[in-house]
């Protein structure tokens, strides 16, 4: 009986010990700087985004894809209270190309540890670096790599682009094309089609400390692009690039991100 008692002590001593670590290591655990990883999940409507697949957007009109690619940009991650991380401006520029896997997510190193309720970034390439010298302009914003996404005539970055084929288009091959930028002007005022998000978090606060990688999942929908406010009709407008027409689909394109779930490790 003695025997059964000093075990049944010790058990308690060391749920007790393991207690005091586990929260210890909490603790400690929200100090110094971590990473914080976002993951753009594209899809249309309800389901995934597949290159070659036929989908029926807002107004009953079929449209197939076959590119789909965004700059996102000027990350943001603020607190509860209203504290902001602002990520420094040469590390928070990113082209997502659909059909490039690896392109789908992007790490934000050195967060500041805490609690993060809401993501902010915006949707295109900012009037300041858009006309910077060129060798600021490396890694995704490299126009050597990136020319697709760039317009020479405009010295300016397509802050979204989408091409596909639709029965409704009146254009050779049934095509549609929406190439969408400006940026506001740098010395001579323009069409200023860059687009501020913030994402909130519902359930799970992004956790950061220097032990931990939470992983923020954002759905992106491609559909948003024919929605609301501002119902887009291929029959109507089957090519749109830097015609006063680009102002409604970036409205249109400004609520295609949510932020679904949130991994903390």
């Amino acid at each position: 009986m003695k025997n059964m008692k000093k075990i049944f002590a010790a058990a308690i001593l060391f749920t007790a010990i393991l207690s005091t670590s586990s929260c210890k290591k909490d603790k400690d655990d929200l100090t110094g700087t971590g990473p914080v990883t976002i993951e753009f999940d594209n899809r249309f409507g309800d389901g995934p985004l597949n290159f070659g697949t036929a989908y029926t957007n807002q107004n009953g009109e079929e449209v197939t894809l076959n590119l789909f690619n965004y700059y996102v940009s000027n990350f943001v991650l603020l607190k509860e209270d209203g504290t902001e991380y602002i990520v420094p401006k040469d590390e928070c520029y990113h082209l997502v190309r659909h059909d490039v896997t690896a392109t789908h997510s992007l790490t934000i190193n050195n967060v500041p540890a805490g609690e993060y309720t809401k993501v902010k970034f915006i949707i295109g390439v900012d009037s300041l670096k858009s006309t910077s010298d060129a060798s600021q302009r490396t890694g995704d914003l490299d126009v050597a790599t990136n020319g697709d996404m760039y317009w020479m005539w405009n010295s300016g970055y397509i802050f979204m682009k989408m091409e596909g084929t639709s029965p409704s288009s009146t254009e050779i091959g049934n095509i549609f094309n929406y190439h969408i930028g400006l940026y506001g002007g740098y010395a001579t005022p323009t069409i200023n089609n860059l687009k501020s998000v913030t994402l909130s978090v519902t359930d799970d606060k992004i956790i950061v400390g220097k032990e931990r990688a939470p992983e923020v999942h954002v759905y992106t929908d491609a559909k948003e692009v024919f929605g609301s406010p501002n119902p887009l009709f291929v029959s109507a407008s089957a090519v749109i690039m830097g015609s006063p027409a680009s102002v409604n689909v970036a409205a249109n394109y400004a609520d295609m991100f949510k932020l679904d779930h949130v991994h903390n490790d």
